[in-house]
């Protein structure tokens, strides 16, 4: 392959944050490219006229500070707003928006982790110089869900040398200290010890603390399990008793640390966007994702010259590279929005009508309709992302085996998958359906899937089996 060739096909398989990495590398590396600017003013009259303008409110600005008289001292206990206006009429402050709703949603408000959280409560905590000692190793073994994953010999044998003589009694004394932290019910050594910690905080609020507090410290296994007989005859009470007391559990935080442990949303970014215009979808890039590049006159008029100096060979060199990026990087467009509209065209029920009403597609289709290799139709597809009006998806995500059915057609892996979703959704939560009930419903709709099929779909939703499902409401 030609270094072009290799040029384009490295281009077609970079994701969108990648690529932009790429074009900033080379703009920073190849002086003969630029960034195309978004305005040109050509009325060089106007721009001065423009430049004026905004020149005023400025001046006037100034003006009215160097007429405010201003007093050689200030009440030490004083705010500069409550002597002075907080700015002139008709300027925008610049720490406050004058609408609400127009702050960005991903600012970057940094928090404390769990750690540094605990960690200040401890420093407010009159703790002697071995109980600090303790809590901190107790508080750094705690994991982002709020549980110790250390045992209290693990914590002694942390001590190290000089603090052979504490023992497990000592740090299990500070051990409950710190489990009266918030949040509540945090450096529990497992959930019943956790939610048993939360329940002697909120006993005032709970109706059946007895049954509850039985409920949760012998029983708590065979709840999970969901053998509610079991637990109906071992507490003694019916189902709608069963019900209330599990409705009181829920009301506590199995996961107390994830209420500190703050994570920063990260969004996708489309590639690709498509909308339906006058009955036909249409496809246009995203222009955020790349700047649009173009020869940089200045230099390219330098090459003119008509001499061999090394500097001329090098601008030419360099206009030669830039020349085959900006092709190779107009081929990788041209060829996502083929693909991409190819994609569309075979997938026009699913925009219209949902998951349930995807088709089979496989690569080699798509790579037959635009005339190109499975392994390029590969590399278009993964780490792309399309935004429709139905959310954003990887073009990957178009991409699903198929099922025959007893007509004669095929039915998606995808759509099976969303009608698994939906059945489970409306299903009884006391008997919910198992694998083989989803497969007969499936049949008596002209899907032949087996049993495990439904098992593998089912576990790729992260549905758990029926038995795991079932509910008493």
């Amino acid at each position: 392959m030609t270094p072009q060739l290799q040029q384009a096909i490295r281009l077609l398989q970079l994701s969108s944050l990648e690529l932009q990495a790429e074009i900033q590398e080379v703009l920073e590396t190849n002086p003969l490219l630029d960034v195309e600017e978004e305005y040109v003013f050509d009325d060089k009259a106007s721009a001065q006229q423009d430049d004026q303008a905004s020149d005023e409110p400025v001046t006037q600005e100034i003006t009215q500070l160097e007429n405010t008289d201003i007093p050689d001292e200030l009440p030490v206990d004083s705010k500069w707003e409550d002597t002075f206006d907080s700015q002139p009429a008709g300027v925008m402050s610049s720490t406050h928006n004058s609408e609400p709703g127009l702050e960005r949603e991903n600012q970057d408000d940094s928090s404390d982790s769990l750690q540094e959280h605990l960690f200040w409560q401890m420093r407010l905590t009159p703790f002697s110089e071995t109980e600090q000692a303790i809590a901190t190793i107790i508080i750094d073994s705690i994991d982002n869900d709020g549980y110790l994953k250390s045992s209290l010999e693990e914590i002694q044998h942390s001590l190290g040398e000089g603090n052979e003589d504490i023992d497990e009694e000592e740090i299990e004394a500070v051990l409950h200290r710190i489990q009266h932290f918030d949040p509540v019910g945090i450096a529990a050594r497992d959930l019943r010890e956790c939610l048993l910690i939360q329940l002697k905080l909120f006993e005032d609020q709970i109706e059946h603390l007895e049954l509850v507090t039985a409920l949760i410290d012998k029983h708590l296994d065979t709840l999970a399990k969901r053998d509610y007989a079991q637990v109906k005859r071992a507490l003694k009470v019916n189902d709608d008793l069963l019900t209330e007391l599990v409705q009181e559990i829920q009301l506590l935080n199995p996961r107390p640390g994830n209420q500190i442990q703050i994570e920063k949303t990260e969004y996708i970014v489309p590639d690709i966007y498509t909308r339906k215009v006058n009955g036909k979808w249409v496809l246009s890039l995203n222009p955020d994702n790349a700047p649009r590049l173009q020869i940089s006159e200045h230099y390219a008029q330098l090459i003119n010259r008509a001499d061999n100096s090394s500097e001329n060979t090098y601008l030419k060199n360099n206009l030669q590279e830039a020349r085959w990026f900006l092709k190779s990087l107009q081929s990788r467009n041209e060829t996502l929005v083929k693909v991409t509209n190819a994609i569309v065209e075979k997938q026009k029920d699913f925009l219209e009508f949902g998951d349930e009403a995807m088709k089979p597609l496989v690569l080699a289709d798509i790579a037959s309709e635009v005339e190109m290799h499975e392994s390029t139709i590969s590399r278009v597809t993964t780490r792309k992302y399309i935004h429709t009006p139905r959310g954003i998806y990887e073009l990957k995500y178009f991409f699903s085996s198929h099922v025959s059915t007893d007509t004669g057609g095929e039915c998606s892996a995808t759509a099976i998958r969303a009608i698994i979703k939906k059945l489970v959704a409306a299903e009884n939560p006391r008997k919910p359906l198992s694998d083989s009930k989803i497969a007969d419903i499936l049949g008596d709709q002209g899907i032949n899937v087996a049993r495990r099929t439904i098992a593998k779909y089912r576990e790729s939703l992260t549905i758990p089996p029926s038995n795991e499902r079932k509910r008493l409401v």
